[in-house]
């Protein structure tokens, strides 16, 4: 037997096989004996066809049909020795067989790609260098102040916003007269809203409960077809009538308040306020990591570009559709499956390339878990959830959290090995945005 194996492309390969009568006779003489204990012919019980009868009758046909079981037989004896992993499929693309003399043929078939991953220390990688200032842990303080605010039911609307506004609004003309075939539509008002129409907040003040007020606004992205030459927006004309109004009481940013909000954790103001901005920082630290990673990611991938097994894009991309198809289908909406299989195509593929560029730093580096450190992990997480020690070492070991573990490993190499260097974020926003140009 005689074979030699080709690289069609990163992940192809092409094995042609040649063999002589003499290596395939017997698997030949095999396969031919099973095809004529199925043949049924008139006058014979099946299988019991005399071979000068089925030599007449189908000539070397079963020889030639048994030749391709034959080559896939010697196809993954070949494979076997030679410790090849096959991916997907393998499909015959030549099959030469001639009956006494010889067998030829040829399969293509997708693998693990052979990499030399190179080019993933000393890179420069730059990150916005985001800090939690005291104007972010006042917004947050209003927003928590907003959460936890009182309603007082009122009859009048006061000079100041602080009012919501349960109303009754329909389309009126300039004059005021309703307009024929609208209907009113209720509608809460918050007037503490910046997006509240300001018109709204003069004509409300003051109004009570029953009472009802007029207010309009210009829509500049469309012409009035009455004033087309111009060029002024499109006015609108409303009547309000108020159904209700609530006075928003905010409380107090005190001790008790504070003692509420977090749990007795904290009652000192200024800790409140460190508290909030520690956990500000928190956040932009944690989005720093992720970007981090993805860029790390994303430069190590192009400088070790290849083209990756489409059998493993197709299965990830067929993973990635099912779980948005899922979602489509929850807030039902119509899933288009083309365009997301085409929108999502590169981060599959992206995502294959990294993993098995990833393994291969892994390999190279020599970056492995040992006990020792999955069982200090598990002692972290015993003293949280109360299971034992060994009985979360197995479930380590049985499930995905020391790959897990080590890809943790594998990101703190690299970030030691990279070069990192944090920028103002507003110059950084404006590169970014002039790269994606």
């Amino acid at each position: 037997m005689e074979f030699n194996l080709s690289q069609i492309s990163d992940s192809v390969k092409e094995i042609e096989i040649k063999l002589s009568y003499d290596e395939i006779k017997e698997e030949l003489s095999k396969e031919v004996k099973k095809r004529t204990q199925k043949l049924q012919i008139d006058g014979f019980r099946k299988g019991k066809v005399p071979q000068h009868i089925v030599k007449k009758m189908f000539g070397d046909a079963l020889e030639y049909e048994a030749s391709e079981k034959v080559a896939n037989t010697f196809f993954w004896d070949v494979i076997d020795k030679e410790k090849i992993r096959v991916l997907d499929k393998p499909v015959m693309t030549h099959l030469d067989f001639k009956n006494g003399e010889k067998l030829d043929f040829k399969v293509k078939f997708e693998t693990f790609p052979t990499l030399d991953v190179k080019e993933y220390k000393d890179i420069e990688i730059e990150l916005p260098d985001y800090r939690a200032t005291d104007h972010e842990v006042e917004h947050e303080i209003e927003h928590i102040l907003e959460a936890n605010r009182q309603y007082e039911v009122v009859e009048q609307v006061g000079e100041e916003r602080s009012y919501i506004l349960e109303t009754e609004i329909i389309r009126t003309d300039e004059e005021g007269n309703i307009l024929e075939n609208v209907k009113p539509e209720n509608l809460s008002i918050d007037l503490t809203k910046e997006t509240v129409h300001p018109d709204i907040i003069e004509k409300s003040k003051s109004k009570k409960v029953g009472e009802s007020f007029q207010f309009h606004f210009t829509d500049e992205n469309r012409e009035s077809d009455s004033d087309e030459h111009t060029n002024a927006g499109e006015k609108y004309y409303y009547q309000v009538k108020i159904l209700g109004i609530k006075k928003i009481v905010t409380p107090e940013l005190n001790e008790e308040l504070i003692r509420k909000i977090t749990k007795d954790r904290i009652s000192n103001l200024d800790d409140f306020k460190n508290d909030i901005k520690e956990n500000i920082q928190k956040f932009y630290d944690q989005r720093s990591d992720e970007l981090l990673k993805l860029k790390l990611i994303s430069e190590i991938v192009k400088r070790n570009d290849f083209s990756p097994p489409q059998v493993l894009i197709d299965n990830l991309l067929e993973q990635y559709l099912k779980k948005e198809e899922e979602y489509y289908k929850k807030n039902k909406m119509y899933f288009n499956k083309e365009e997301a299989s085409k929108r999502l195509f590169k981060n599959a593929e992206n995502e294959v390339k990294w993993y098995l560029i990833r393994d291969e730093i892994i390999k190279k580096e020599n970056i492995t878990v040992s006990d020792e450190e999955l069982e200090e992990e598990a002692k972290k997480e015993s003293e949280e959830i109360g299971l034992p020690v060994e009985k979360l070492v197995n479930y380590y070991k049985s499930s995905n959290q020391l790959d897990v573990m080590l890809e943790k490993k594998l990101f703190n190499f690299l970030i030691v090995n990279n070069k990192i260097k944090k920028v103002n974020p507003e110059n950084f926003n404006k590169k970014e945005e002039k790269n994606e140009q």
